[in-house]
């Protein structure tokens, strides 16, 4: 009897699931599937045996402490804590802990990557707070790479450049480990430390094939010799970020030269250490020849002077496209940057005066024909130059960050009156902002 009953139910089910539709079909199966699987005992049930490469998968989603905590489940996942995919990207976080706020990689942690990935790492960078002691483990650190074969480094202080208070012969010491074994750096970030140039000719001759990104800002250490060996021997160079004493008429004319590929970013940072301080200046043709090497390459450019000492800049076209100003600015130097910047795409003006920068403003419009993001902060401009600016610039402004301070109202427009109009050319809705966002 219970036979038949199973038989009779069974053909009942057959009979309404071929009713059902395909959709309903599948839905129901998968239900069966997934009730199986809950129904099934819990202890045939082996996580230590998930694939590896699942378990990889699911390790790279973990931050590194609770990476640390599952590798103490069992022995398997102690293994897959330590493959090498988990730690060819690392940042050592390096601080003093009565100093600083920072959560800081422990030291054992930091011994076993050393005895044990020492060889898997490629992508690392060391954060550092604003101590000597920090900076100095970092060197440690990169002293004990011998094995390594890193294809990106970064040295980054977060406060002041601690790099810069670590003996020179220590800190060129332990670089030197990293440029001789790597053989295949591909992005190089130390800003704020006492490379010099024979360690630059160490990395030139060992990672010369390799090398694509180098960011060496204020390293007083270095002469326009040695950044010019670097811009003649490694031809794949993309990027690159230095200070302003270190440009040259002949870096410029290396980095153009056939055998260089074509450049994409070139940072420079123009900074007075003393007032009063003499800048060089590059030849036009210098930039030309960049040009016409790299039509579409990226110059930015940081301006950190006094008011005087402007004298060496924007006299002749310079094909500037970023343009920050860090300290007050003239309007005679922002008349020139409207006449001789004509490929600038982005303006940042921290200050300037009290003198309103409207002329300044429409000449900048009228020849910046690329200009699509400006800011300015402690300076004035007349409500109606700001509207007209907007007019001629029309809505590839992208990026208009005007403090309200700075819109000085006249006949034409209120404060209340002027985000109409604004947004009316821009095709967006737009405010002055309360706070500067650059």
């Amino acid at each position: 009897m219970c036979s038949r009953m199973k038989r009779m139910k069974g053909s009942e089910e057959v009979s309404s699931s071929s009713s059902r539709s395909p959709p309903e079909t599948c839905k129901k199966v998968r239900k069966q599937i997934c009730e199986a699987a809950v129904s099934t005992d819990l202890s045939e049930r082996d996580w230590a045996s998930l694939p590896q490469e699942l378990l990889l998968h699911i390790l790279q989603y973990l931050p590194l402490l609770d990476r640390a905590y599952a590798s103490q489940v069992c022995r398997q996942w102690n293994q897959a804590f330590h493959m090498p995919e988990l730690w060819r990207c690392f940042e050592f976080e390096l601080n003093q802990p009565a100093s600083s706020y920072l959560k800081a990689t422990h030291p054992d942690l930091i011994k076993q990557i050393i005895k044990r990935h020492s060889n898997h790492l490629q992508y690392v960078s060391f954060k550092v707070d604003s101590s000597t002691e920090s900076a100095e483990a970092a060197c440690d650190i990169l002293s004990q790479l011998v094995n390594c074969s890193l294809k990106t480094l970064g040295l980054i202080s977060t406060a002041r450049p601690s790099f810069m208070e670590v003996p020179k012969s220590h800190f060129i010491s332990a670089l030197t480990v990293v440029f001789v074994n790597s053989k295949s750096l591909s992005s190089l970030k130390i800003d704020d430390t006492p490379v010099d140039d024979p360690s630059l000719k160490v990395l030139v001759a060992n990672n010369s094939d390799t090398l694509k990104l180098l960011k060496m800002s204020s390293c007083p250490h270095v002469s326009p010799a040695g950044i010019l060996c670097v811009a003649d021997q490694c031809h794949g160079l993309r990027e690159l970020a230095l200070n302003y004493h270190l440009l040259s008429d002949e870096l410029l004319l290396a980095l153009s030269s056939e055998k260089h590929v074509h450049l994409e970013h070139l940072r420079i940072d123009v900074v007075s250490e003393n007032p009063g301080q003499h800048f060089h200046t590059i030849k036009k043709s210098s930039w030309d020849a960049m040009v016409r090497h790299s039509p579409k390459f990226n110059l930015v450019m940081y301006f950190f002077l006094y008011e005087d000492e402007f004298g060496p800049f924007f006299n002749e076209e310079i094909p500037v496209t970023h343009l920050y100003f860090g300290r007050s600015v003239s309007k005679e130097v922002l008349g020139r940057v409207g006449l001789h910047c004509p490929r600038l795409v982005e303006l940042v003006v921290c200050a300037n005066g009290l003198r309103p920068l409207d002329e300044e403003l429409i000449r900048i419009a009228k020849h910046c024909t690329q200009l699509s993001a400006i800011g300015l902060g402690e300076c004035e401009v007349s409500c109606s130059a700001f509207v007209e600016f907007v007019k001629m610039c029309g809505r590839r402004l992208s990026q208009l960050s005007i403090m309200e301070e700075v819109l000085i109202p006249d006949h034409k427009y209120s404060l209340d009156e002027i985000h109409w109009e604004v947004s009316k050319h821009l095709g967006r809705v737009w405010f002055p902002d309360m706070m500067p966002t650059w």
